[in-house]
Parts: structure tokens; sequence; C-alpha cells
């Protein structure tokens, strides 16, 4: 099993910045990709952006790109999104997740393991 608990959630003004943090404990899969997820209101879940634990290959969605960055410290277990350029569309719940597979994956039904999520309110 893994576990995943996101942070660093909160409300910020448009234009604002935020930092998310995804720390993952139980079995961390060194091959693993990370992804982060948003679901706003009424609308479906989506992808954000992904990476591969190990490093390499990196993912945005096109509406958060150069925007977003997703980083990760394999000594803590914890990856980040670090969101710059915030927009009232980006109000949403941010989800971590886990998928134990070397390919990365911009659909959600790949992913294994999912935190509870953090909430992240841009004003505009």
């Amino acid at each position: 099993q893994v576990q995943l608990v996101e942070s660093g959630g909160g409300l910020v003004q448009a234009g604002g910045s935020l930092r998310l943090s995804c720390a993952a404990s139980g079995r961390t899969f060194r091959s693993a990709t990370m992804g982060w997820f948003r679901q706003a209101p009424g609308k479906e879940r989506e992808f954000v952006a992904a990476n591969m634990w190990s490093g390499g290959s990196t993912y945005y969605a096109d509406s958060v790109k150069g925007r977003f960055t997703i980083s990760r410290d394999n000594a803590k277990n914890t990856v980040y999104l670090h969101m710059n350029s915030l927009k009232p569309e980006d109000t949403a719940v941010y989800y971590c997740a886990a998928r134990s597979s070397a390919t990365i994956s911009n659909s959600s039904v790949s992913y294994n393991y999912w935190g509870q999520g953090t909430q992240v309110t841009v004003s505009s």
C-alpha cells in the first residue's frame, strides 16, 4: 500500500503562487509515476501534471504549461506542485496520485493510489 497526503492549499489572489506538497509513505515505487489532478465543482477530474518518481519525463496539461512545475525530493518521498500566475479558473481540489508503472499517463483511471485532496481557491 501507498499512502499519499497533500498539503499546501489555500486562498490566493489571481497572479499569486502556491506550492502543494504530496508526502508518500508505505511502499513507494522507484519506477512509479506521480501525478497531480484537480477537480472543480460540477466538473470532471482533470489531469494537471505528472513525472517519473525516479526523474526523467515530465508532462503538463496545456492549461498549466509554463505556469506550474512538478518536482520531487526523493529523500523526503515528497512530490511538489509549484503553481505560479494563478488564475480563478485554477480553483479546484487538487489531488496527488501514484501509478505503479514506468509510463507517464494523464488518465486518472490508470492511477492506483490517491490522496485526500487539498483545496486551492484563487480570487479575482
